[in-house]
């Protein structure tokens, strides 16, 4: 006698960690090259070699989740050269190109660093979950 059908429970262990169907291919390539055509545009505005061999990573990756992770890097480069706020706006344009392409794991979270995370909170709640308010 059997608890549970192996079947059943196979197919909902599988419905659980199975990915949903994406846009085709081709709309996936098509988007993979402006997605990669907008990363070397940032990488080439620094002539160090660094930026190179990042631009020749970026050229050669093989999808858009290797893309994805080299966004860290396109960021420390720009902000080396060019501050933090300026390269963290850059990204997050980048980053707005990524938009449905990617399984939801790998989306970007907001960040309560964020303003705009911030200011999409109610006051009170903001208020009552930072330790050191000044309304004490």
């Amino acid at each position: 006698m059997r608890w549970f059908k192996t079947k059943d429970l196979r197919s909902s262990i599988y419905a659980m960690f199975s990915v949903t169907t994406r846009a085709s291919h081709a709309e996936d390539a098509a988007s993979m090259d402006q997605i990669r055509e907008a990363m070397l545009a940032l990488v080439s505005e620094d002539p160090g070699e660094r930026a190179a061999g990042l631009a020749r990573r970026i050229r050669y990756a093989t999808d858009l989740q290797a893309l994805w992770f080299m966004r860290g890097e396109v960021m420390q480069l720009l902000a080396r050269d060019q501050g933090e706020a300026v390269a963290r706006e850059k990204v997050d344009e980048l980053s707005s190109l990524f938009s449905d392409l990617l399984p939801s794991g790998l989306r970007s979270r907001p960040s309560p660093l964020n303003s705009s995370y911030r200011n999409s909170r109610p006051p009170e709640d903001y208020r009552t979950s930072r330790p050191h308010s000044d309304e004490s």
